[in-house]
């Protein structure tokens, strides 16, 4: 594969998740709050974690094919 698409692919994640970021902080029930945001701050927390282990695993995963592509 061509590293230039790695760096597209990667343009396009962070693209992506920089609109999904804004979009969610300008949303009306955002910009209204949520009385229940304080419940069940657990689960929350398990998600939270989920998403970022799985957010360094696909990114290390990117970053050793990109190294095994760029040194051949």
């Amino acid at each position: 594969m061509n590293l230039y698409a790695y760096y597209i692919i990667f343009a396009v994640i962070l693209l992506f998740g920089s609109v999904a970021t804004i979009m969610i902080g300008i949303s009306r029930k955002n910009q209204d709050g949520d009385q229940t945001y304080f419940q069940k701050t657990g689960v929350k927390w398990v998600r939270l974690t989920a998403l970022y282990v799985i957010a360094i695993a696909a990114g290390l995963l990117a970053l050793l094919a990109y190294i095994r592509y760029a040194v051949e």
